[in-house]
């Protein structure tokens, strides 16, 4: 089996009795885009601190390529960190920004300012370098940040909370550019964050974390479609979770009674659930369908609006159903902008059985 670049093996970090990290393990592969994921004082910045050598694990080993990473000093690591103030020093230029980890390498100024101004030019920046950073804008000052550690050509970087101060269309500008340089560099980027939509968008693999541990690992599409418990379920958000009584059928399925009423599910492939049991089944926002009258198909639970949010381009819809059940269905804006939606309207709430999953345990 190939040796990855990245293995945290049982790492754990400790403040006296209190653990930030508690014995997490996984992988990371050369190229891939990993971001790290959860609520705060979760651990995320603690493991990618501990990546980065500024904090050192309690326990467990990092290593690289194979190489156990635990004892080796920040400069030693070749991984390069972006922070999210930036940090960028308020009394040089851009270019003297640029060219600082160049400079304490010992590489002449020459070949220091070659470099500096070929990644001024690939981000954008070039006709800034005589300028402080001072007189950039966030967008400007986070490609200083980039620029000055992608100068290095590192085997992996490492991103925290990279655009969480930036405003919101530039945010969107910036996660495409990210994408944009991963894919050209081909190098390891992992990066910290509490947003989804940047998280989903930007990388190959999520790993969610909570309470410092890891509660999944996987492509976004997957963590959002299959979260592996219920934290993730309701982390991830945009999930209807319905608990109740379950009744196997004959044919494999399961119903499932509770508030909004009985519904129907595949049976999980792991982990039967018994006749008769509590279970908790997921219903994904955005395949719910509002219907005004009951179709006969799939499951259909009677409910009424209760409130209408409106998000961009994305409507959320949240229901109260007859049993006294909560429901939300997301719908695209031009979906129902012919059908206005207004407060206690009732409407059926429509899905497909097969759009259900049911939490492990």
């Amino acid at each position: 089996m190939a040796t990855p670049m990245i293995e945290l093996d049982r790492v754990a970090k400790h403040y006296g009795d209190q653990a930030a990290v508690a014995e997490i393990s996984f992988v990371i592969e050369k190229g891939e885009f990993i971001a790290l994921m959860g609520p705060s004082g979760c651990g995320k910045t603690t493991t990618l601190r501990m990546i980065a050598g500024l904090d050192q694990p309690t326990s467990g080993e990092i290593r690289l390529w194979g190489r156990r990473l635990n004892e080796d000093a920040p400069w030693e690591r070749d991984a390069p960190l972006v922070w999210q103030s930036y940090a960028l020093f308020p009394f040089l230029s851009v270019r003297r920004n640029v060219e600082f980890g160049l400079k304490h390498r010992g590489l002449p100024a020459a070949e220091r300012r070659k470099k500096a101004d070929e990644w001024m030019e690939r981000l954008g920046i070039g006709s800034f370098a005589e300028r402080g950073v001072d007189q950039l804008s966030g967008g400007q000052r986070q490609r200083v940040a980039l620029a000055r550690a992608l100068a290095l050509e590192p085997e992996m970087l490492l991103l925290d909370e990279p655009l969480s101060a930036l405003d919101p269309h530039l945010r969107v500008r910036m996660q495409s550019e990210l994408v944009r340089l991963h894919r050209e560099l081909g190098i390891t980027f992992i990066c910290v964050t509490h947003s989804h939509s940047e998280a989903f968008a930007m990388a190959d693999r999520v790993v969610i974390m909570n309470e410092g541990r890891v509660q999944q690992i996987g492509a976004p599409q997957e963590i959002y479609r299959r979260a592996a418990n219920r934290f993730v379920a309701e982390f991830v958000g945009g999930n209807n979770i319905l608990a109740g009584i379950a009744t196997v059928q004959g044919d494999g399925s399961i119903e499932i009674a509770g508030p909004v009423g009985t519904v129907k599910a595949p049976a999980p492939t792991e982990g039967a659930i018994a006749q008769g049991a509590a279970a908790t089944l997921v219903v994904p926002a955005d395949r719910i369908e509002l219907v005004p009258d009951r179709t006969g198909i799939g499951n259909e639970v009677a409910a009424r609006v209760v409130t209408v949010e409106f998000v961009g381009s994305t409507v959320t819809v949240f229901l109260e159903t007859d049993g006294g059940g909560e429901l939300r269905a997301q719908r695209s804006l031009h979906e129902i902008e012919n059908t206005p939606l207004v407060v206690g309207q009732p409407v059926v709430a429509r899905w497909s059985p097969s759009q259900g999953f049911f939490l492990p345990g």
